[in-house]
């Protein structure tokens, strides 16, 4: 009788289980051909018991869907023209001081946060989320988080700013190194190789670290940066800089829609993680980043600029964490919150075919037209 081994599906290393052959070649039987294949009842988020490496059938097609839209909207950092933003820079009188420093300080903050992002797609989500589709998402997912890295590094070599200095900035600087700080021990969490699912105690944490990392860190710690950088290029002025950033925004909008989207999911198939308890734990951790945040907002513009001031910042960050919480079921955190910002609803619903500030100057290479040399 052909026997399968349980090699990890269940515990949360990902891996599936596989048939043992008792003379380790491949079954020629139909039976063991049935046997292999994959029940779609079978699939879960975490702790399925079907093989990950088999795509289809699919079940989450919601997944499968937003892969297919990540892949449209695919951009590249050199296809944005820089050459205003370099000579704005370069000019005394282009910038005032507070808006150089709305740059530097967002500059410094992304740059690392993005690399901290794909580090726990890479090495830590990844090895615990067991549908095959989901999976398919965050490999795209985990290439985003590089080409944003990438779109950074750009702007600091246009710009000829002082490298040490950006990318040191999450140690140097306490509005950035707090929130970092704040990320980290949710990312040792999913890491550490000895970590496991498959009881109550470490899918709560999965889905603890999950939520915080869809809802706090892409969903609300780059949205005073992106409003900031993004007001800049209303203005005309940082144009490049702002194209990329908007693109960028682009991205992590639908990254934190697909992380809801699993979490979700995650409730639905796990009704009994979704204590009293652990909603009291992930308010108090809402409440945590909106100040970690509003923090940020004040360090960046300590003066009003660009129209905007910190205070209204709380207002946008408290209305953000709102509509972040009542996405995963939650109960709304601060009454009567209002957006003073609408026109960013209409930054992140940008098309791939759009293209805001006119500043996309290069076509992508098509396959006639590849060298392999």
């Amino acid at each position: 009788m052909l026997q399968f081994e349980e090699t990890g599906a269940a515990t949360g290393t990902g891996t599936g289980r596989q048939p043992a052959m008792p003379d380790g070649g491949p079954s020629q039987s139909p039976a063991a051909d049935e046997l292999r294949r994959v029940n779609v009842a079978d699939k879960r988020i975490i702790n399925g018991r079907t093989d990950v490496n088999q795509l289809v059938p699919f079940k989450y097609k919601w997944a499968w869907d937003k892969y297919l839209s990540a892949c449209a909207n695919h951009w590249m950092p050199q296809e944005i023209q820089m050459s205003r933003d370099i000579e704005l820079w370069k000019n005394p009188n282009g910038l005032t001081e507070d808006e150089r420093r709305i740059v530097k300080r967002n500059l410094g903050f992304f740059v690392t946060a993005d690399s901290l992002a794909a580090n726990n797609i890479v090495l830590g989500t990844y090895r615990h989320i067991t549908a095959p589709e989901c999976r398919q998402y965050l490999l795209r997912q985990a290439f985003e988080e590089a080409i944003h890295t990438h779109a950074y590094q750009y702007i600091v070599e246009s710009l000829g700013l002082h490298e040490g200095e950006i990318f040191n900035a999450y140690h140097e600087v306490s509005s950035i190194r707090d929130k970092d700080e704040f990320l980290i021990p949710f990312i040792d969490v999913l890491t550490n190789p000895m970590f496991k699912t498959g009881t109550p105690e470490n899918d709560q944490k999965l889905l603890k670290s999950l939520i915080v990392f869809a809802c706090l860190m892409e969903g609300l710690f780059f949205y005073v940066g992106f409003a900031q950088i993004l007001a800049l290029g209303r203005q005309n002025k940082m144009t490049g800089a702002a194209e990329q950033y908007q693109y960028i925004l682009r991205d992590e909008s639908m990254h934190c829609n697909f992380g809801i989207d699993l979490i979700n999911q995650i409730k639905l198939e796990n009704p009994h993680l979704w204590t009293a308890e652990f909603r009291e734990e992930l308010r108090e951790l809402f409440h945590k980043g909106v100040a970690l945040e509003y923090k940020y907002a004040e360090d960046t513009m300590p003066r009003g600029v660009l129209g905007l001031n910190a205070a209204m910042f709380k207002e946008y960050l408290r209305f953000i964490a709102n509509r972040r919480a009542q996405q995963i079921g939650l109960e709304v955190l601060f009454e009567g919150a209002t957006n003073p910002f609408p026109w960013m609803a209409e930054m992140i619903d940008l098309k791939k075919e759009r293209n805001f500030f006119e500043t996309r100057v290069i076509e992508y290479q098509t396959g006639g037209a590849l060298s392999w040399d």
